[in-house]
């Protein structure tokens, strides 16, 4: 058995309201209704959504309630004060802890092997395929925790629009991830892509460079991980820092330095889809008409 693990809880500060829940199908559907019919056809069994409680009214009305009718779905909460004995929210902080404590709010219903993604993103066919096989595929021959990602390349998931932030991985000639560096304000010219890094340099990318689109293939000890984590994450915040995010890349990353955990990077090269902007909106309301006039999916809604 393995589940499809969906962070919703995201603020879409840029695009503006829960972009999470905005129809973007030929027929009323949301990314989210791609994803998980990729997802169930790809052999995932069940559906987990980790949303906010602000938008819990919205998220049932919009797709819960009608998912309900034909998967296997359950929803938890990611709050902000969901902290370890002895932690307290910052006076200020406005917004839950990033994507690390997102997954963590899944633990006490998520015990099998996951995918993860986030619900804005629509990231084609091919990654859950290969996630899911890569899961089914066997056990860790080398005492070491078996992760595994799609990785994307980076031209595939840039914006016309505006500046993203992507983890931009690097990658050993067996296709093991060594590294994600978070790099932020990348924007294409001339063939290649530039962004900064997190002291404000700014770096250049080949286009074709993989980067982590927070899609990864998880056994249940990624849970037990960020759970033993999250204290130190806590206890290393400076003092005034209200945006401080407990983040999925970083945490992986430790684990693959300290010899703790392998990930798979699977190639796709699927182009990525999402509405960082409004001026988006358009372009991603095109490719899913485009989808329906060629019958890739059923009418989902």
């Amino acid at each position: 058995m393995s589940t499809l693990v969906i962070m919703a809880a995201g603020m879409g500060s840029r695009f503006g309201g829960i972009k999470q829940l905005t129809p973007l199908g030929p027929n009323g559907e949301i990314i989210i209704d791609y994803s998980i019919y990729d997802a169930i056809t790809a052999g995932f069994d069940k559906v987990v959504f980790i949303i906010r409680r602000d938008i819990e009214k919205d998220f049932r009305e919009v797709i819960f309630d009608r998912l309900a009718e034909k998967y296997n779905v359950s929803y938890v909460f990611q709050e902000m004060d969901a902290l370890p004995e002895g932690f307290s929210v910052p006076e200020g902080r406005k917004k839950p802890w990033g994507t690390g404590q997102a997954v963590l709010a899944v633990k006490d219903v998520v015990k099998e092997p996951f995918v993860v993604i986030n619900a804005d993103d629509y990231y084609g066919k091919e990654g859950f395929v290969k996630i899911h096989d890569y899961l089914e595929s066997g056990v860790s021959e080398n005492g070491k925790y078996r992760f595994c990602m799609a990785g994307f390349r980076l031209g595939n998931t840039l914006s016309d629009n505006g500046t993203v932030t992507r983890g931009i991985c690097s990658v050993d000639e067996d296709g093991m991830l060594t590294k994600v560096e978070e790099t932020f304000e990348i924007y294409a010219k001339d063939g290649k892509a530039y962004g900064q890094n997190k002291a404000g340099e700014e770096n250049c990318f080949a286009l074709d460079d993989y980067v982590s689109m927070n899609m990864w293939g998880f056994t249940p000890e990624l849970i037990d991980e960020l759970e033993k984590r999250f204290p130190e994450f806590l206890s290393n915040i400076k003092e005034g820092d209200l945006k401080a995010e407990y983040l999925l890349p970083t945490v992986v990353g430790d684990l693959v330095k300290e010899g703790k955990a392998e990930v798979k990077v699977l190639d796709t090269d699927e182009r990525w889809y999402g509405v960082t902007y409004q001026e988006d909106k358009p372009v991603v309301i095109e490719f899913f008409k485009s989808l329906d006039e060629k019958k890739l999916y059923p009418k989902l809604v």
